[in-house]
Formats: C-alpha cells, structure tokens, sequence
C-alpha cells in the first residue's frame, strides 16, 4: 500500500499560476512589514533600527499617499529637471546678488 506524497509539486503551471494569483493579490491589496531592533546594554539604548517594508503596486502605493519616488532625482526625470531649474534659479540670484555688490564689474553677455 502506497500513502500519497506530501511533497510540495514541483514547477509547473499549477504552482505558477497559484504563484500569479498571490503575487496579484498582494500587489493589488498592499502588505505592510513592520519590525524595530533595539540593541541595549545595561538598559541603556545603543542603537535602534526600524525596519519598515511595502510591497504594493505603483496605483495602490499612489491611492495610499506613497509616492516618494516622484519627487527622487534618481528616480524621476522630471524631478531631475525641476532640481536642475532650482539650481539654476539659484546660481543666477546669486551672480545677481555679486553684480550688485561690483557694479564695475559685469558679466559677458549670454549668447542668443
């Protein structure tokens, strides 16, 4: 008499589409990782980590009010672009701000 065995399938369309279905269902409703490390001696607190970690999709991160990544200049070309117009925006008060105090001096004209 044989039992049946209780090892996992091995891969294949069955276990790849049960994988589908809870990577979907995860990403669809958000799930939140949450954990602090605290290392003490002589209950006196040396270092305290927290661990914070969401898996989501970009919609439901955005529905949730995450949204970090647009306004990263690593990860945003418009945010690149917006941090270079600061930039400049900046550096063109100061030459401003240096004219003032030197009105001897000028700067050469900008070339159209």
């Amino acid at each position: 008499m044989t039992t049946p065995s209780r090892l996992p399938e091995p891969y294949g369309q069955a276990s790849g589409a049960n994988l589908a279905d809870i990577l979907e269902r995860v990403l669809d409703k958000g799930v939140v990782i949450a954990g602090d490390i605290r290392i003490n001696l002589l209950d006196i607190e040396l270092l305290t980590v927290k661990l914070r970690l969401i898996v989501a999709s970009v919609d439901k991160a955005k529905e949730m009010g995450i949204d970090w990544w647009e306004s990263d200049p690593a990860l945003s070309s418009r945010a690149r672009r917006d941090e270079l117009a600061r930039e400049n925006a900046e550096l063109r008060e100061r030459l401003a701000r240096l004219e003032e105090l030197e009105p001897g001096r000028r700067a050469p004209k900008e070339a159209p």
